[in-house]
């Protein structure tokens, strides 16, 4: 599945052509970052560009996001790459020229550099047309930070339709700029957001008996859905539970009737996701019950288990290898951080790469998120390459 030396060369020197405007096109991004299913000027950015590059706009029923196609010299099978495009409620700290000028909004995840990478594919292989055969989908999806994310909506409007393989790359400020990282199987978890309400009965703080204290009770179930994590759940089985933020009561002497306890559920097998959410709510469900209050369970968001194909790992093994060095791979870690992603890889093969932008000298060395979080943009070369190579070297070369 490896391309050709020619090819390569050429693949090369396309790549090196465009990254100067992929870079524009990041900081474009990184300038003006949208929040979650609300990417309005994100998405028409990308159809100018995707215009300008000459691919064809597919009909797509959504608010936001973007589907594109790009035929081949010769029919054949369709890949498709998707990208993320949407940005976290993050307020920069970086001191970059080229900053966020969104205030509370920023790119803190790297999706800009994913969208440009994934731009900057579809300019080279526009140059490259007549050397490789077949389709290449390109899905601009919205909404991956937040819940229920965008994946399944993309999905259900035909994303994935006659598509055989697909590829998606995160870019990884662990790793040095010039490497990528695989792994066969599963890299991320699934991630199982929820709300649980807890009903008590409201009264005067010097009268508990003749209420029911919400908060007393808040606190047993966040204990003991602890205890499901170390005591019923196998511990070489990975799984996480947090609660990331309470909500009750009104004032120091009243007894609270309500509390929202808002929290997610993170495993690294289909089986501990099932259990999980059943053990969380017998859990809520029976303490609620021996306290006198009543528990509420609201599942909003539910992303399996992220498996990257192994096919699909060789091809872009293959291809960073003889683009580069295979020296140059290393094996992702495993995590239980969450990715929507995940959702197309129960649908067709497909793996996504972790591109390393870490640069010390840069200050890109930040972890996700983080309000200082940077990238090494020389890192958008080595990303554009091995998208282009493992789209070629999955479709096939056009040799005459």
């Amino acid at each position: 599945m490896n391309i050709s030396p020619e090819l390569k060369e050429r693949m090369l020197a396309a790549v090196r052509k465009n990254l100067p405007v992929q870079v524009k096109w990041r900081r474009h991004f990184h300038q003006f970052p949208e929040l979650s299913m609300l990417e309005f000027k994100t998405t028409s950015f990308i159809k100018e560009q995707v215009k300008k590059i000459g691919l064809r706009v597919l009909p797509l029923k959504m608010k936001t996001g973007l589907l594109a196609e790009l035929k081949g010299s010769r029919s054949g099978k369709t890949v498709a790459i998707r990208t993320d495009i949407d940005a976290l409620p993050v307020t920069e700290l970086t001191g970059l020229p080229f900053k966020s000028k969104v205030e509370g909004c920023m790119h803190a995840c790297g999706h800009d550099v994913h969208m440009a990478v994934a731009l900057g594919t579809a300019a080279t292989l526009k140059q490259l047309r007549s050397e490789w055969r077949g389709s290449v989908r390109f899905i601009f999806q919205p909404g991956e930070e937040q819940p229920p994310g965008g994946a399944r909506p993309m999905i259900a409007a035909g994303a994935l339709k006659n598509v055989s393989m697909i590829f998606a790359l995160h870019v990884d400020p662990l790793l040095p700029t010039g490497k990528i990282s695989l792994r066969d199987g599963v890299v991320m978890g699934s991630v199982t957001d929820f709300d649980l309400i807890i009903h008590g009965k409201g009264g005067h703080a010097a009268r508990p008996h003749e209420a029911v204290d919400a908060i007393a009770a808040a606190a047993e179930v966040v204990e003991s859905i602890q205890k499901v994590v170390s005591r019923e759940m196998d511990p070489i089985d990975p799984v996480v539970v947090t609660f990331g933020k309470i909500e009750g009561g009104t004032a120091r002497n009243t007894v609270c009737d309500r509390v929202k306890l808002t929290g997610t559920a993170r495993a690294l097998s289909a089986h501990a996701t099932r259990k999980l959410k059943t053990l969380i709510k017998r859990t809520a469900t029976n303490v609620c019950r021996a306290r006198g209050a009543r528990a509420e369970l609201t599942l909003v968001a539910n992303y399996p288990v992220m498996a990257n194909d192994p096919t699909a790992n060789r091809i872009l093994a293959d291809s960073f290898g003889t683009l580069f060095s295979s020296r140059l791979i290393e094996e992702t870690k495993q995590v239980l951080g969450g990715e929507d992603f995940a959702c197309y890889l129960q649908k067709i093969p497909g793996a996504m790469f972790r591109l390393g932008v870490m640069n010390k000298r840069l200050g890109a060395d930040q972890p996700w998120h983080s309000p200082k979080f940077m990238v090494d943009e020389s890192a958008i070369y080595y990303g554009t390459a091995l998208m282009t190579a493992a789209a070629v070297a999955y479709l096939g070369e056009n040799r005459r």
